[in-house]
């Protein structure tokens, strides 16, 4: 008998079609003006792709609320950690021609891996690789934060995150934080290209995501979607802090790959779609079937089977991060409520953009657009279990 896991992998790379009810595809647009009226968002971007088209694409709210600037379907959103599942599958390019390997030791592309030490002193017993970095189970630390943070180099800033001893042995446990920076350094290195121009070149261009960059031009950011906060007196919602923004175009923020991204609905929802098709889009083969499983596999840590993989996060049955979503499905979020998810067993994509930073109920508009989908479907996701009283 197969694995669950493989056998959902398998069901990614060749996903059933589902009839989609036009009825609740319809009933997404009032549920999101809901959760706007409610102050649980300024404005939202939703999107649905089933293969590779769009079935559903809607936009509600203010981008600038002090504006009236209603919020465009093209509105520009900083994605976050969204951004660590475009750097899982543009390190999968380079392992797809050979020049990189997932399970190597690290070590042989950036020499100063094979020279950190254990807190509490020490060297690492087994050696980290490109699977623990872009898994969070290398024992990278999660840095404080420095005012030279974004102003200097991705190749300065991974040597400075390299000085800190691990925070445990590379593969025991699993500790979210900044392996996929490491490992877009690593991809910097042995493409010989700057980061940025990797991912535009080689997966941004290809797959049509004109938006998508690190570092958007006076255009671009005409199109961003202010990032708003939720007032403690009032309970309204206020402009709130983005540090991705900087003052004008030509001041630039270092390109992040655990989460500098910018983008739209429309591109994210390409990006997905060549996943959920198996690494095709198009007609056009990015990624091998190979590398796509290696990548969506969810890693071990210390003896226990983690919901991680290569820059995606997973529904297990025990680790619901969707709960609207089933068990097998896979995406990832982003600090400020954004969240963009696949489900393999109806093929269906669903983007999910807001600029929320300490809003209350902010996952609950997701919630309720990712129920409406799953119900379009036809597919019937029980609530999560309650976790049993000690």
């Amino acid at each position: 008998m197969l694995h669950r896991s493989l056998l959902f992998l398998l069901l990614a790379l060749a996903p059933a079609r589902a009839d989609l009810n036009p009825a609740k595809l319809a009933a997404i647009r009032p549920a999101m003006e809901q959760a706007v009226a409610a102050h649980q968002a300024a404005g939202i971007v939703t999107l649905v792709m089933q293969g590779e088209t769009i079935v559903h694409h809607e936009a509600v709210g203010h981008a600038d609320v002090a504006l009236k600037r209603p919020m465009p379907k093209d509105a520009l959103f900083w994605i976050a950690s969204m951004t660590k599942s475009v750097n899982g599958a543009a390190v999968m390019l380079l392992v797809d021609e050979g020049k990189l390997s997932l399970d190597a030791p690290a070590a042989q592309w950036l020499p100063e891996l094979g020279k950190v030490t254990v807190a509490g002193g020490g060297a690492p017993e087994k050696p980290i690789t490109l699977r623990m970095l872009l898994s969070h189970t290398a024992g990278i630390a999660f840095p404080p934060r420095k005012p030279t943070d974004g102003a200097i180099s991705l190749k300065a800033y991974v040597a400075s995150l390299l000085k800190t001893p691990l925070a445990f042995q590379p593969g025991s446990a699993y500790e979210y934080g900044f392996g996929p920076t490491v490992a877009g350094r690593i991809l910097e290195i042995v493409s010989g290209m700057a980061y940025e121009d990797f991912l535009r070149t080689r997966l941004f261009e290809p797959l049509g995501m004109r938006d998508t960059t690190f570092h958007p031009d006076a255009a671009l950011r005409a199109r961003i979607a202010r990032t708003y906060k939720r007032d403690e007196d009032s309970g309204e919602l206020v402009p709130g802090y983005n540090p991705f923004v900087t003052s004008d175009a030509s001041v630039r923020h270092m390109p992040e790959p655990a989460g500098g991204l910018f983008s739209t609905a429309a591109d994210m929802g390409r990006f997905y779609a060549m996943i959920a098709q198996g690494g095709v889009l198009g007609g056009k083969r990015l990624l091998s079937e190979k590398a796509v499983r290696d990548m969506l596999e969810p890693v071990t840590a210390g003896g226990k089977k983690l919901n991680y993989a290569c820059g995606w996060m997973h529904n297990t049955e025990t680790q619901r991060v969707c709960p609207s979503m089933p068990v097998g499905s896979h995406g990832h979020g982003g600090a400020f409520a954004t969240n963009g998810w696949i489900d393999p067993s109806t093929g269906l994509v669903t983007v999910y953009l807001v600029q929320n930073v300490l809003v209350p109920d902010s996952g609950k508009p997701r919630d309720a657009f990712q129920r409406l989908v799953m119900e379009a479907a036809g597919v019937t996701v029980p609530p999560p279990a309650r976790a049993k009283k000690q």
